[in-house]
């Protein structure tokens, strides 16, 4: 007799997202489910809603209309209290890394953790978990440089140590690679997936880069004209023959 597969809940889930900007509509009512240990990668051209979720995803801007859920918290109705301690959960990896130029690579890893010390394990010092976040991303030896110092390559580890500071269980990745040449993208994409499977984390990877798709997802959405036009995995989505499915496996 087959197990009856038990239904996962996911761990984030934007539904019904609308989001105008005077006449200009740039969701038209967007969803997403991301589960557990899942990558899940949003592909969009150049101006097809992509920052704007991103940026309702992490309370930058408000939706017009929809809900946003993580781990089963409606986000839209919560307090600033309760929001500050949900966002701990969510790492985020901006698109140009955004590190603080005049700070050195310790002090821009210590930011996070000054603004979140109920986050702190007992016996856990800041400076473990700093050294922690940068063996994870194999640049302990940059710890007294400044952003300046370093390559772009670099600047997108030490962003992503970051990220991963407060051990979050969700991470937003926009534009990972973009800027990056294919070597540098490679081992970024490769870090990804390692600090996946060493933390168990749940993905969700804004791009437009087919090749960072192809290697790291689970699943893609295409997100067209403001809605999730088609999903699945990036195998069934190349054999396509919807035109607008095609458009984004061009090479």
């Amino acid at each position: 007799m087959m197990k009856k597969q038990i239904e996962k809940s996911p761990i984030l889930e934007l539904k019904e997202l609308q989001k105008s900007f005077g006449n200009n509509n740039v969701l038209n009512g967007f969803s997403l489910q991301l589960f557990e240990e899942e990558n899940l990668v949003v592909m969009g051209k150049s101006g097809s809603g992509k920052s704007v979720m991103i940026k309702c995803l992490v309370g930058l801007i408000q939706a017009d209309k929809g809900s946003i859920k993580i781990k089963g918290q409606d986000i839209t109705v919560l307090g600033q209290n309760e929001l500050d301690l949900l966002r701990t959960e969510i790492g985020f990896l901006f698109q140009g890394s955004a590190l603080y130029d005049s700070m050195t690579v310790r002090e821009n890893l210590e930011f996070p953790l000054r603004r979140h010390k109920e986050k702190l394990n007992m016996k856990e010092t800041t400076e473990d978990l700093i050294i922690e976040a940068l063996e994870n991303v194999g640049l302990v030896d940059t710890i007294d440089l400044i952003p300046s110092e370093l390559s772009g390559g670099m600047q997108r580890r030490i962003a992503l140590a970051r990220a991963l500071i407060l051990k979050p269980k969700i991470i937003l990745y926009d534009e990972p690679t973009t800027g990056l040449d294919p070597i540098t993208a490679k081992e970024i994409i490769e870090l990804m997936r390692s600090i996946q499977k060493k933390y168990g984390t749940s993905s969700l990877i804004i791009t437009h880069d087919v090749d960072c798709a192809r290697v790291i997802s689970n699943r893609i959405i295409l997100l067209v004209d403001g809605i999730n036009y088609a999903e699945g995995t990036y195998q069934e989505l190349v054999q396509s023959n919807d035109p607008q499915v095609k458009a984004f496996f061009k090479h």
